[in-house]
This record gives structure tokens, C-alpha cells and sequence, in this order.
């Protein structure tokens, strides 16, 4: 079992930026492929971007592609999710998963393990 903890949600104008972390409990966090996911109210939980155990490979869905940027640091057993020139269709809650693999994945049903979600509000 791992716990994931969400932060770093807030209120941002169009066209700001945010950083979103995600800690975890445990020693083992280097054992596990880790992404982010968002959904929207009335919306299905949609991938965002995803980074391998390695941290050497990272996979980014369309609509943040170019503005958002996956890293990790094993040390502090945390993954973060930098967003850039954010816009009102952003706006959701972002859910951090972890995954037992190597590899990264943009299907939610691969992963093992989820954190309760941080909300990102964007106004334009």
C-alpha cells in the first residue's frame, strides 16, 4: 500500500501558473511509474501526464502538451506537476496516481494507488 497526498491547488488567473505536488508514504516510492489525472465537474477523469520509474520517460495528453511539465525526485518521494499558461478549461480536481511498472501508461485502469485530489480553479 502507498499513500498519496496531493497539494498546491489554488484560485490563478488565465495565463498563470501553478505547481502541483504529490507526496507518498513509504520507502518504495523509486518502485513505482507515477501520473496526474484531472476531471472536471460532470466530466470523466482524463489523463494529464504521466513519468516512468526511471523518471527518464515522460508521456503528456494534448491539451496541457507544451504548457506542463512531470518530474520527480525520489528522495523526497514526490512527484510535481508544473502548469503554465493555464486557461479556464483547466479548471478541475488533479489526482496524483502511482502505477507497479517501469513504464508510463494514460489509462487510469493501470494504476494502483490514488490521493483524494487537489482542486486547480482557472478565471479568465
Amino acid at each position: 500500500q502507498v499513500q498519496l497526498v496531493e497539494s498546491g491547488g489554488g484560485l490563478v488567473q488565465a495565463g498563470g501558473s501553478l505547481r502541483l505536488s504529490c507526496t507518498a508514504a513509504g520507502r518504495t516510492f523509486s518502485s513505482y511509474a507515477m501520473g496526474w489525472f484531472r476531471q472536471a465537474p460532470g466530466k470523466e477523469r482524463e489523463f494529464v501526464a504521466a513519468i516512468s520509474r526511471s523518471g527518464a520517460s515522460t508521456y503528456y495528453s494534448e491539451p496541457v502538451k507544451g504548457r506542463s511539465t512531470i518530474s520527480r525526485d525520489d528522495a523526497k518521494n514526490t512527484v510535481y506537476l508544473q502548469m503554465n499558461s493555464l486557461k479556464p478549461e483547466d479548471t478541475a480536481v488533479y489526482y496524483c496516481a502511482a502505477r507497479r511498472s517501469y513504464t508510463v501508461s494514460p489509462y487510469a485502469n493501470n494504476y494502483d494507488y490514488w490521493g483524494q485530489g487537489t482542486q486547480v480553479t482557472v478565471s479568465s
